[in-house]
C-alpha cells in the first residue's frame, strides 16, 4: 500500500513540476499549489510508512510551505517575489 500512495505522490508532485514547466500552470495558482501539497501529503505519508525519516522531513516540509503559499493566494495575498 505505500508503494502506491507513494507513486500517486510522486506523480502529482511531477505533473504539477511539467505543467509548470510547459507553461500550463503558474507557480502561484491555486491547481499548481493543489497539485503540490496533495502530492507532498501522500509521499510524506509513504515515507512513513515505510519508516523513511529523511524524505518524511522533506515532504512534510514541502507540505507545510505549500500549504503557507496556497492559504496566502486564497486570502488574497500575494506571496513574495510573485510578478
Amino acid at each position: 500500500m505505500a508503494t502506491a500512495i507513494g507513486f500517486t505522490g510522486v506523480g502529482l508532485l511531477l505533473a504539477a513540476f511539467v505543467l509548470n514547466l510547459t507553461g500550463m500552470l503558474k507557480a502561484d495558482s491555486v491547481p499548481y499549489l493543489s497539485l503540490n501539497l496533495a502530492g507532498a501529503l501522500l509521499a510524506c505519508l509513504s515515507s512513513w510508512l515505510v519508516d523513511f525519516m529523511p524524505f518524511v522531513l522533506l515532504e512534510g516540509v514541502w507540505a507545510v510551505a505549500t500549504l503557507y503559499a496556497l492559504v496566502r493566494i486564497l486570502g488574497g495575498r500575494r506571496m513574495p517575489g510573485a510578478s
